[in-house]
């Protein structure tokens, strides 16, 4: 039975000790249990070690982890070590393979010893996580003292993702590492990252150097909400393979996936403006300065696109060990399909009308992608052709295609723009917000979403992986600008990914974010502050 952290009793504990700084449980996103035991406490110093079990790499990293964490907002530096001196007050970290579910942990302070465990190291830092956002924020402390308590804890979905557009603007790796640092923070565990579209391709392919030689590289772009008047500005860059190897293995350590995206057959000027031969007219084409929905599109009837595709995949998945690729395949019209013979002679070898032609390109790509040992994510318009139960569904259209898509036997993310896309805008009052693509999306609604609500089946049910934000990057510059359209609506998808739907009351909620935005404050993050009046600037917007 779930007894909730009871903030009196950290308030009537520190009246007791006005020296000493209180921890408090009331973290986001809110644990399944938290069981408060008696009025005693472990007290935190920095001469309390943390205590990792075995050789293992992985817990040895947590540690330095937790120690990495209590230096940060605290200033006291905890010393790592593999064995547990008798008697002498510690954070254990520790394998138990009775706990059930690879992320799953189980939380216990005593006064003698703070003791997180979990079946892998995993689980154990997620563990961490908790431990590390119940800290007091501050610029130094001699001591903290823990209430005694047992959390028992794991997801509600296996798949907690946030994708980061890149390719619209180009954001430096050191960033895309502390996008990835603010997802831990979350307790997210995949970062689907945007590398190709109209505007940019952001990755290098050893094959086919002139796809960053030429369609990295955008002349200019368009001023506002795509008017008349262009800056002239170039822009550019990509990641080299190196810079995204590192950036995964950055990620693998903190236990996230780093899943790829190349969009196909559509938003793919950037690679026609490399091979204007693989499009319908022959071009010529340009990497697009303006955002929006394109005809020009692959010539999926040319044979000669298909090898091309396959390098790119090839290299990917050599650097990317992630289960899933994503190809995209969202807003592909079929206007210049419609008029190219070689299109419409793949139609009819296939016995499809245009409208169904997408979906040979995508059967195909899937068989190519499973053969290298991969599994295909799409976005929901890959479902208007006839595609393989075996296709994962992101459905973004509403919570309406990925029902449809679970009732057919596909596995799904949800990821509907009323709730999960973060390039809207915050706060209905913009004079003074930065600019955005446009609609309404504030935290309340952010923590609305049910992934998989009571008017699903049970089997289909079964089928949801679980949820995902998005930060398209139309009118978003810089570092910055990503923090500020993210934060503290992350925090809200953090709790719809990671708690039990029962569990959840956004009232609470924004007490507890409250605690985690001090987190924000101390890293230096910039996050919109529309949900405190006494940090809310109108003037300023939520800035």
């Amino acid at each position: 039975m779930f007894k909730k952290t009871i903030l009196t009793l950290m308030l009537g504990m520190s009246l007791l000790n006005v020296s000493a700084a209180v921890a408090s449980y009331d973290v986001v996103p809110l644990p399944q249990s938290v069981v408060l035991g008696s009025d005693k406490v472990f007290t935190l110093t920095a001469t309390t070690p943390i205590v990792y079990e075995g050789t293992d790499e992985a817990m040895q990293r947590n540690a330095a982890f937790l120690s990495e964490y209590v230096e940060g907002v605290t200033g006291m530096k905890l010393a790592v070590v593999a064995k547990k001196e008798k008697k002498t007050p510690s954070v254990v970290l520790l394998i138990n393979e009775k706990i059930e579910g690879k992320e799953a942990y189980k939380l216990t302070v005593t006064p003698k010893q703070i003791t997180i465990e979990g079946s892998t190291a995993a689980g154990v830092f997620y563990g961490i996580q908790t431990l590390r956002k119940s800290l007091p924020v501050l610029e130094t402390a001699e001591n903290v003292e823990f209430p005694e308590v047992t959390i028992t804890d794991a997801p509600r979905f296996g798949y907690r993702g946030m994708m980061l557009d890149c390719s619209r603007h180009f954001f430096p790796a050191s960033f895309v590492k502390e996008f990835i640092d603010i997802m831990v923070l979350h307790n997210m565990n995949v970062f689907h990252w945007h590398l190709s579209d109209d505007q940019g391709w952001r990755i290098e392919i050893k094959s086919h150097p002139e796809l960053t030689a030429i369609g990295s590289q955008r002349s200019g772009t368009i001023m506002g909400h795509n008017g008349d008047v262009d800056d002239g500005t170039p822009h550019g860059g990509f990641y080299t393979q190196a810079e995204a190897r590192e950036i995964v293995e950055y990620a693998r350590q903190r236990n996230v996936t780093v899943i790829p995206e190349v969009d196909m057959p559509g938003h793919m000027l950037a690679v026609l403006a490399a091979h204007p031969e693989f499009g319908c007219t022959g071009g010529p084409y340009e990497v697009c300065h303006k955002w929006g929905v394109f005809p020009d599109v692959l010539c999926i009837g040319n044979e000669a696109i298909y090898p091309l595709l396959e390098d790119v995949i090839d290299e990917l998945v050599a650097i990317f060990p992630a289960e899933y690729f994503h190809i995209g395949g969202d807003e592909c019209p079929n206007d210049r399909w419609k008029e190219c013979a070689k299109c419409q002679a793949l139609a009819e070898k296939n016995g499809v009308d245009m409208k169904h032609l997408q979906g040979v390109f995508t059967n195909r790509m899937e068989e190519y992608i499973n053969s290298k040992g991969r599994r295909m994510i799409g976005w929901d318009e890959i479902l208007e052709g006839k595609i393989n139960k075996s296709a994962t569904i992101m459905s973004w259209r509403g919570v309406e295609p990925g029902s449809k898509a679970a009732a057919l036997g596909h596995d799904v993310i949800m990821s509907p723009t009323t709730y999960c896309y973060f390039d809207y805008y915050q706060t209905e009052a913009r004079g003074a917000e930065p600019m955005c693509i446009g609609g309404y999306l504030p935290v309340s609604k952010v923590y609305e979403l049910d992934p998989a609500p009571p008017t699903f089946t049970e089997e289909a049910k079964s089928h949801i992986l679980g949820a995902q934000a998005n930060l398209w990057t139309e009118y978003i510059t810089n570092g910055n600008n990503v923090e500020y359209m993210i934060m503290p609506r992350m925090a809200a998808l953090s709790e719809v990914q990671w708690t039990p739907v029962e569990m959840k009351n956004f009232d609470d909620f924004t007490k507890r974010v409250t605690r985690l935005a001090k987190l924000y404050d101390k890293y230096g993050y910039y996050y919109g502050k529309h949900l405190w009046a006494d940090k809310f600037d109108a003037s300023r917007g939520g800035w």
